[in-house]
């Protein structure tokens, strides 16, 4: 079996997981990291869970100010993914000098595809009726005014960015355009696209040069693709990348069956010595950061709940639930080799994952102890995720904690601490019955492991003084 997955199935996993547009993907996605913990810091501050300091910073301006650091950080996060993708794939083909004028021109072509027209908000504040009047009352009263203030009010908004389709609602179309924009830029510039300049010319000059074609060329591809789209199917690619595209990946990763496999494919690259964490987090953070963006926007309109179509399923799951103490959620063997292990191997390698542990750290365990090929620790490493999985997503579909409110926790904030940053004291409590979990599943195979090391060094001891006599 080791032979068969090590020979037949890892080769092509870890050959698509090191293509350039998956190393693009993750590295790009990286540049987004800081403005998604700093913009949630700035989430919170808006809505703090504290009624009478709310209501004062509501009232004195501040939630505005707060809302405003948030939706220009965290809120904008497909540009981020846009720059950032298109950056690291021109980059990792080589092309340094000329990566941040990739990365530019990827967002170009980002806001090209894209409408620039949102619907008039006089048209839905009257559709949804005002002060006493109902619904059919202001419908009667504006059918009365003059078709040329009907006209007005009707008339879409022109000229502007819709932040809907730039925050997590984009973020697909901006990873795709961030993929192809870099793909274009760096074949052309392999190919010779690229106007040259004599070597007395300096650098920065001259790489603009060098950009001129590529850029020229992207965006005039991104031209026609919004041309076609407008013209022909009346929308535009980032409408139709959301509803044909977005909506089906957000639900497939976010449902019941998707986080299983998730979760069980983690502790199974690890297994094999890969690292599970990298390789899924660059996978599914294309449609789970999406999730998290839903629910932080349904948090900061103080509309988060199922019914109204927030997320079970977001990066925070997968941070910091399904990676919970490293990956396998290795709490259980913590507290077995500190408390329980008689083994000398066990100890100290129980002492020396003690503090990496609390900041989700587990390498000393995975290499160490070690769980990457131990076939007595591996049923527990594959099982806690899955039953952790289960238990959180079954708590927040049966409502006994409300969805996680999109506030983004750095995956090596300490558990308890980031459950209370993710959803409040519901979620320290989870992640202390997903602790409890982990300790109760791994201790009787912990035990039985540190039973065989335990034989092995007594054995070991007994050759040595026979050695010595």
């Amino acid at each position: 079996m080791n032979e068969f997955i090590n020979n037949k199935i890892l080769p092509p996993v870890m050959k698509f997981v090191n293509t350039r547009a998956i190393t693009a993907l993750k590295n790009g996605m990286l540049y987004a990291m800081p403005f998604i913990i700093v913009g949630s810091i700035f989430l919170i501050l808006a809505n703090l869970p504290i009624p009478a300091v709310a209501n004062w910073l509501s009232t004195n301006g501040w939630s505005e100010v707060f809302s405003q650091a948030f939706s220009m950080s965290f809120g904008i996060l497909a540009i981020w993914a846009a720059v950032g993708i298109g950056y690291s794939y021109v980059k990792d083909a080589g092309h340094g000098d000329v990566a941040l004028q990739a990365g530019l021109t990827s967002l170009s072509a980002f806001f090209i595809i894209q409408s620039l027209t949102i619907a008039n908000p006089m048209t839905a504040a009257l559709a949804n009726g005002t002060g006493t009047l109902t619904g059919k009352e202001v419908t009667a009263a504006f059918d009365k005014l003059p078709s040329a203030v009907q006209g007005l009010l009707n008339s879409p908004v022109t000229g502007v960015l819709n932040l809907t389709w730039n925050g997590g609602q984009g973020m697909i179309a901006a990873i795709l355009i961030g993929l192809l924009s870099g793909w274009a830029y760096s074949s052309m510039i392999k190919a010779g696209w690229k106007i040259t300049m004599p070597e007395q010319v300096p650098s920065n000059v001259a790489n603009q040069f060098t950009s001129m074609i590529p850029t020229g060329v992207i965006i005039i591809g991104a031209t026609v693709v919004y041309a076609l789209f407008n013209k022909i199917g009346h929308t535009d690619a980032v409408t139709f990348i959301y509803h044909w595209l977005s909506v089906p990946l957000q639900g497939l990763g976010g449902s019941f069956g998707g986080i299983i496999i998730i979760s069980l494919l983690v502790p199974f690259f690890w297994f094999f010595g890969v690292h599970g964490g990298i390789i899924m987090g660059a996978i599914t953070g294309a449609f789970l950061i999406p999730n998290t963006f839903d629910n932080a926007a349904l948090y900061q309109a103080h509309k988060l709940s199922l019914a109204n179509g927030a997320h079970i399923v977001t990066n925070e799951f997968y941070n910091n639930f399904i990676n919970l103490s490293g990956s396998g959620i290795t709490f259980g063997l913590i507290i077995f080799t500190i408390f329980l292990a008689k083994s000398q191997q066990m100890k100290s390698i129980g002492k020396v994952e003690l503090v990496p542990g609390l900041f989700n750290i587990n390498e000393p365990f995975l290499f160490g102890l070690p769980l990457v090929m131990n076939p007595i620790l591996a049923l527990p490493f594959f099982l806690v995720p899955v039953v952790v999985s289960a238990t959180v997503y079954g708590a927040i579909y049966f409502h006994i904690v409300p969805p996680m409110n999109g506030v983004a926790a750095p995956w090596t904030t300490p558990p308890i601490i980031s459950g209370f940053l993710i959803g409040g004291w519901q979620y320290a409590v989870l992640q202390a019955v997903a602790l409890l979990e982990s300790t109760l599943i791994y201790l009787p195979f912990a035990r039985k492991y540190d039973k065989l090391l335990l034989q092995q060094e007594a054995e070991n001891e007994e050759e040595l003084e026979v050695e010595a006599h």
